[in-house]
């Protein structure tokens, strides 16, 4: 795999966020205040992506007070089955696994919790149509043996929280879906593997370079205005030539840059 790009930014505050839920969680129980998520936060900032210090220092405050007021929302004592969860299923035709970032438990089911800190409000549709949210109810209740059937989205900018209640037909679609895309995948990888050995009139790529031409055939490039935020665009003529990457800070709303 060619190095991908440059970090971005709202990785970076994701990521720093999420972290310091986590870590909030872990806090014994009388220590679980807003500030304590406040002080996680600040101590566990990342830099990465951000276009100087000054930006880094505006959004590690903004970050710190949405921790914060998200926080203050929590009773600290709901204790959750599981803080950043692994969990993992099989299906007659694959193994999925992912990573949860709380599960709840509430009354005799559980519910996935998934944190969110982008720019757009989400709705129910976005947590219907997400197939990690389903993939993960699923195994957790073939984990823990408990139903589960809620996703929710929360959008720690604006304190909304995208619902969605799932049936078992929904999630077996999305167990079809998944089932699908590995398919598709396995098939490529065959291919590319089957027809790797006999390219020997083709010269091989010296030391440290990337063979393409393999790539390019199995895989086409579908170049769209998407190529701006494509972590491989540098290695991508096509993409580059659609739409010109985007600086690592550009999906940080205009208004707190």
């Amino acid at each position: 795999m060619p190095p991908k790009g440059p970090p971005w930014a709202h990785n970076s505050v994701g990521a720093s966020v999420h972290n310091a839920l986590a870590a909030w969680w872990r806090l014994p129980v009388d220590e679980r205040s807003p500030e304590a998520a406040g002080r996680l936060l600040l101590r566990g900032w990342l830099t990465d992506g951000f276009r100087d210090e000054a930006q880094s220092a505006q959004w590690r405050e903004r970050a710190r007070e949405m921790t914060e007021r998200y926080v203050a929302g929590l009773d600290p004592s709901d204790e959750p089955l599981g803080v950043e969860r692994t969990v993992a299923t099989r299906t007659d035709r694959i193994a999925v696994s992912g990573r949860i970032d709380r599960l709840d438990a509430r009354g005799p089911e559980l519910v996935v919790v998934d944190y969110k800190t982008g720019r757009h409000v989400l709705t129910s549709d976005d947590a219907r149509g997400s197939l990690a949210l389903a993939i993960y109810a699923v195994a957790a209740s073939r984990v823990l043996r408990r139903p589960c059937r809620r996703v929710e989205l929360h959008h720690l900018p604006s304190g909304e929280v995208a619902v969605w209640e799932h049936t078992d037909e929904s999630l077996a679609r999305h167990i079809r879906r998944a089932e699908q895309i590995a398919a598709e995948a396995a098939t490529a990888d065959d291919a590319y593997r089957a027809g790797a050995g006999k390219r020997a009139d083709v010269p091989k790529p010296r030391a440290g370079e990337v063979d393409h031409a393999p790539h390019d055939e199995l895989f086409p490039p579908r170049p769209g205005n998407l190529c701006s935020w494509c972590d491989f665009a540098r290695h991508c003529p096509e993409g580059r030539e659609a739409a010109p990457r985007k600086e690592p800070w550009a999906a940080l709303p205009v208004d707190a840059v």
